[in-house]
């Protein structure tokens, strides 16, 4: 199979769990080279995203390296799929990649959870703010750039709307709900959507009120995505350059607690719901 010039954080992501099921086991890339019967680099190259893979060789490789974990394995397999591209490859080589990574990451998830500060979720968004967000971007993007980030950012809301959605708990700062991306009325418009889609069955927003005092996190907003498994969960964090996704299990550990501290104290979805209705009809 060819070489990937630049591999997404799913291919790098399969790579890497490959590379953790070798060394549990013990096993050098020599070993592994030669139970698929290709030289060492490419198995190194498989092993960091750069190189595919298929289904067989990982049934092969886990075999041999005593895994047990069938969920596990058959997770592995699923990422190895490449029968079909997703919606997202549409944007490739038009908006940095990081963007189209984290697509992919909520489509293959089973489970999501975000803790925002400062403004509405992007699966939440209606396109008049996500057009005001990606506007506030310094040094400022040229307006067609704009258009696109806002197009990619409402074709992501399909994992919301699909015939298998995925569940979504939105954790956000009362904070957030008081700044006027797009100005007063796209505000309401945002919020009053954000009340309908707190209503879904696969949608909860909770609101952590200012009076709650200090929060963990840094102010920054993080997607923690639950994978097919939990060896397979991603933290995604936001920064001003961009995305970082970690996948170590320390890192996951310590998500996982942000996550459990936010459902502990925000209120519940429909108190968060009424306090939402307020702000909305006060501006």
């Amino acid at each position: 199979m060819p070489t990937r010039p630049a591999p997404t954080e799913r291919q790098k992501r399969l790579g890497a769990e490959l590379r953790k099921m070798r060394l549990a086991a013990g096993q050098t890339t020599e070993y592994a080279a030669g139970l698929l019967r290709l030289d060492r680099t490419k198995v190194s190259n498989m092993e960091s995203g750069i190189r595919a893979t298929t289904p067989e060789r990982i049934r092969i490789l886990a075999g041999n390296y005593d895994c047990a974990d069938e969920a596990y394995i058959e997770a592995l397999v699923a990422m190895a799929d490449l029968r079909k591209r997703g919606w997202w490859a549409h944007f490739k080589g038009i908006l940095p990649q990081g963007l189209l990574d984290v697509a992919e990451l909520e489509w293959f998830a089973s489970r999501l959870r975000s803790y925002q500060t400062v403004h509405i979720p992007g699966l939440l968004q209606l396109g008049e703010y996500a057009r005001a967000v990606f506007g506030a971007v310094l040094p400022a993007l040229p307006q067609s750039e704009v258009e696109v980030r806002v197009l990619q950012r409402m074709q992501r809301q399909q994992v919301l709307d699909r015939d298998n959605p995925v569940d979504y708990i939105a954790y956000i700062h009362e904070w957030a709900l008081h700044m006027r991306f797009g100005g007063r009325r796209a505000t309401r418009e945002q919020l009053l959507h954000l009340c309908e889609s707190s209503e879904r069955d696969n949608i909860e927003v909770c609101v952590l009120t200012v009076d709650a005092g200090a929060f963990p996190g840094a102010g920054h907003a993080v997607l923690y995505a639950d994978g097919a498994v939990p060896q397979l969960d991603t933290v995604q964090l936001d920064s001003a350059h961009g995305g970082e996704f970690t996948h170590a299990e320390a890192q996951l550990a310590k998500y996982r607690t942000h996550m459990e501290w936010w459902r502990a104290h925000t209120l519940g979805p429909q108190e968060s719901r009424d306090l939402i209705h307020g702000i909305a009809h006060e501006l």
